[in-house]
């Protein structure tokens, strides 16, 4: 037991603790407040506190638990919303009768009481090893939720039961090599800062399908990869978060509410009971792991929070899972970071940022992959791919979490102000953004949509660059002046932009795109671009071209029923055909 010497905000400093060891877990003061071992120095630690400190003064009795911060893993983590450091609140409210955090409250994570249905899937005398899944339980009508051995076990099991447990319970008997016989319960715990072992971490080579075309066509990340949004307050991080927690094509989604304000986490959680997942016919909530560390909250717990998350991720990826991390923002973990860095006195580097920045940010990103999991079942694969929107002063692209970031993550979808002003949404700059994965996703796109995809996807990308410096050409000598091809170039590219980029999440029928529907589209501006052009050629006017009936069926194209789409488009191509060959036969006419 040690003694308090100092407080600093969320930093108290304590004697007497020779016995502890780093980054252990310790109880402060009477109310038994919890914290973390930061830094030691002979028998003194620094300590931060996950909770308000206020009260606390020298003398006060310090316990260490011997124990790193963990997580409990094991059913019941499905459409709960956890804390920072993973206390449940709607149970602590519940307890509490009141809607205020109190400090010291202790309430496991996972409830003690809730009786699960086991069905084993090995027998008394199966050898296992860690990573071995021994039974599963139905957790939600989405989840089947698999028991396994926790990774550094291994043995024979003794005896296995089937029926109705707590988390708690014993479920089987595991004799390891030693002769030691280990009850096993259908809970495990793991600490936060250390990754869960993997057998073999594969390059990504499937896109997350996220049913936004600008992400899917033009910048998609493959699952098991990395990306973040970056942009200014007001130009759509958290609803471009919330769009892919909604429709992204993976098993299970864990929400980071890191330092987000709270009537964000109040919207997360009122629209997703409503939302119904397009694949399971499910509510969202069925396949979703909450955690809320709101800007109210103790910021020593904000930036264990990203941790909490991706931890409860892994353990769904160890199952063969694939599963999306949205952490919501990273800026104000490394806020955290900061001040925490602040109290400790240690060298400040870059505007006063930890000289351990950037390393700290790799650390969370390299624990998203697409990997083999442990265990003795070879075909068992999951995934984890890490999103994190990045809230940079003043939309400043320079500052240094921005570019530590943009270093470690392979996707960059750079969100702009003037884009969201103009109520162009998703608000993402195409000129700005960037995917490194279309290399390594290109088999995936070549057997599933066609070698012609990516080529349009080039083509238009082409289209948007040559727009840009058009653009700058038509603010010094009007449009009129262009040549017909350049027109043509400049009605494309507004196409391309309003009518394909341009998504309405308040439409049911526009808000999900899917892939077929999406390449069909590319397609069909492709089309009118070529067919245009060669009617130009013959003498055809652009104002006609411009004014096609088809060119306002391109328009609402996104607007087709999902169902109704690929016949639709087939009749508008052949429509879209007869009406520019009509006004190249009678431009040629004319000459």
């Amino acid at each position: 037991m040690g003694k308090i010497v100092k407080v600093s905000g969320p930093l108290v400093v304590a004697t007497g603790l020779a016995d502890a060891n780093m980054q252990d877990v310790v109880r402060v003061g009477e109310q038994r407040l919890i914290g973390e071992i930061l830094t030691m120095t002979g028998d003194s630690a620094s300590i931060q506190v996950y909770e308000e400190t206020s009260g606390l003064g020298p003398g006060a009795d310090v316990i260490t638990t011997g124990a790193p911060l963990s997580v409990e893993l094991g059913p019941g983590l499905i459409e709960n919303i956890y804390d920072g450091i993973q206390r449940p609140l709607e149970v602590i409210m519940q307890k509490v009768k009141g809607n205020n955090l109190p400090r010291g409250v202790e309430v496991p994570a996972l409830d003690r009481e809730k009786k699960w249905d086991f069905t084993p899937t090995v027998k008394p005398g199966s050898k296992v090893v860690g990573g071995d899944i021994i039974g599963t339980v139905q957790e939600t009508n989405s989840i089947l939720h698999k028991i396994m051995i926790p990774p550094k076990m291994s043995g024979t099991i003794l005896s296995i039961e089937s029926g109705s447990f707590t988390v708690t319970d014993t479920v089987a008997v595991l004799e390891q090599p030693s002769g030691e016989k280990v009850e096993l319960p259908m809970m495990q715990k793991w600490p936060v800062r250390v990754g869960r072992p993997y057998k073999h971490k594969y390059p990504p080579v499937i896109p997350l399908q996220s049913g936004q075309r600008i992400v899917d066509s033009f910048f998609p990340v493959a699952k098991g990869g990395t990306a973040a949004i970056p942009g200014p307050f007001g130009s759509g991080k958290t609803v471009m978060q919330h769009a892919l927690a909604k429709w992204s094509d993976v098993d299970l989604v864990v929400y980071i509410g890191c330092g987000e304000r709270g009537n964000e986490m109040t919207d997360v959680l009122r629209e997703f009971p409503e939302l119904v997942d397009p694949r399971t016919g499910e509510s969202l909530m069925k396949r979703t792991v909450l955690i809320a560390n709101t800007s109210d909250m103790p910021v020593a717990a904000r930036e264990a929070s990203i941790y909490t998350g991706i931890t409860i991720a892994e353990y769904f990826r160890d199952m063969g899972y694939a599963v999306a991390v949205i952490a919501d923002s990273t800026s104000r973990w490394a806020e955290a970071l900061r001040e925490m860095s602040g109290r400790l006195e240690e060298m400040p580097g870059e505007e006063g940022y930890p000289a351990y920045l950037s390393s700290r940010l790799a650390q969370f990103y390299e624990r998203a992959g697409s990997v083999a999991c442990i265990g003795s079942d070879e075909d068992r694969r999951g995934s984890l791919t890490a999103v994190g929107a990045v809230s940079p002063p003043g939309g400043d692209l320079s500052e240094p979490v921005s570019q530590a970031t943009m270093r470690i993550v392979k996707v960059f979808w750079a969100l702009d102000a003037s884009l969201a002003y103009r109520r162009h949404f998703p608000a993402i700059n195409w000129l700005n953004s960037y995917s490194l994965y279309l290399d390594s996703l290109k088999p995936w796109y070549d057997e599933n949509l066609g070698p012609k995809f990516l080529e349009n996807r080039e083509w238009a990308m082409a289209v948007l660059q040559e727009e840009e410096s058009l653009n700058e050409i038509v603010q010094l000598v009007g449009k009129d002046s262009l040549s017909a091809k350049d027109q043509i170039t400049l009605e494309v590219a507004k196409i391309i932009r309003e009518d394909f980029l341009q998504q309405n999440s308040f439409v049911d029928i526009d808000s999900y795109s899917e892939y077929d529907r999406q390449a069909r589209m590319l397609a069909l501006i492709r089309d009118y671009d070529v067919h245009c052009r060669a009617a130009a050629e013959k003498g055809g006017s652009l104002n006609d071209l411009f004014a096609i009936p088809s060119r306002e069926g391109i328009g609402r194209a996104k607007s087709v029923l999902a169902t109704e789409y690929q016949d639709a488009y087939a009749v508008l191509q052949e429509q879209m055909e007869k009406e520019i060959a009509a006004i190249g036969e009678k431009g040629a006419d004319a000459l």
